[in-house]
């Protein structure tokens, strides 16, 4: 059995490791300056969020503490099974099976999207994005998070690792699209020094994490990011 939906771009991080990716998401931001950022932009209180690749479902319970309703859409099969789980027992969260560039949702459903390292790295998912436009309500919000790397260590790690990714290019992209962009400083903190290396080791290649572990030292890495929001 096919274990994700024809065309979903496979996150070999979460998709192969989604006991130590549970790792990075405790790690990740630890003084919430994510969930603070989108919050001043368009808070969901009493809204409908829409979380697109939400993978084991790791941000829903938070979503659903404030949301009217939220809705998580994973295409990896063995993952929404996870995130179905996770939130069973809360009534305001359903998990559907699915892909970016075919949303399971009926048009004008949604107040606020949530996309985080998922699907949206720039050229190549417009297909999504006019999802978005289509699910959207008007006064709706999307939100996309993605690595900036332009700066921070991971950063640095990133652009070593990819050689060929061009941080100018998905600006150029997201800005002529009309969102807008807030850069955050948020870092991993990790409470054990073989979980740091684990999860170093599920984000890049053999040789290049090998090669970042032994460079970096401690419990803790810097970590920029990108906050992509437009309002529809």
């Amino acid at each position: 059995m096919r274990k994700a939906l024809a065309g979903a771009i496979p996150s070999p991080n979460i998709w192969n490791s989604p006991r130590l990716y549970e790792l990075e998401n405790a790690a990740v931001d630890p003084h919430g300056r994510i969930e603070a950022a989108m919050r001043e932009v368009r808070d969901w209180s009493g809204a409908h969020v829409l979380d697109v690749g939400c993978g084991t479902g790791y941000h829903l319970p938070r979503f659903a503490a404030t949301a009217a309703r939220v809705t998580g859409v994973e295409p990896h099969r063995e993952l929404a099974a996870a995130a179905s789980s996770r939130v069973r027992g809360l009534a305001n969260v359903t998990v559907a099976h699915g892909v970016a560039q075919s949303l399971p949702l009926p048009d004008s459903s949604v107040d606020v999207v949530h996309a985080r390292w998922s699907y949206f790295f720039g050229p190549g998912c417009e297909p999504g994005l006019v999802e978005l436009g289509r699910v959207l309500r008007r006064g709706g919000t999307a939100f996309v998070i993605d690595n900036d790397a332009t700066r921070s260590t991971f950063g640095g790690w990133f652009r070593r690792a990819l050689a060929g990714y061009d941080p100018g290019a998905v600006e150029r992209f997201w800005s002529a699209r009309g969102f807008q962009r807030r850069s955050l400083d948020m870092g991993w903190r990790f409470e054990r020094r073989a979980d740091l290396e684990a999860v170093v080791r599920i984000e890049f290649s053999p040789e290049w994490a090998e090669e970042f572990i032994a460079g970096h030292t401690g419990l803790e890495v810097d970590y920029a990011v990108n906050l992509w929001w437009r309002g529809y």
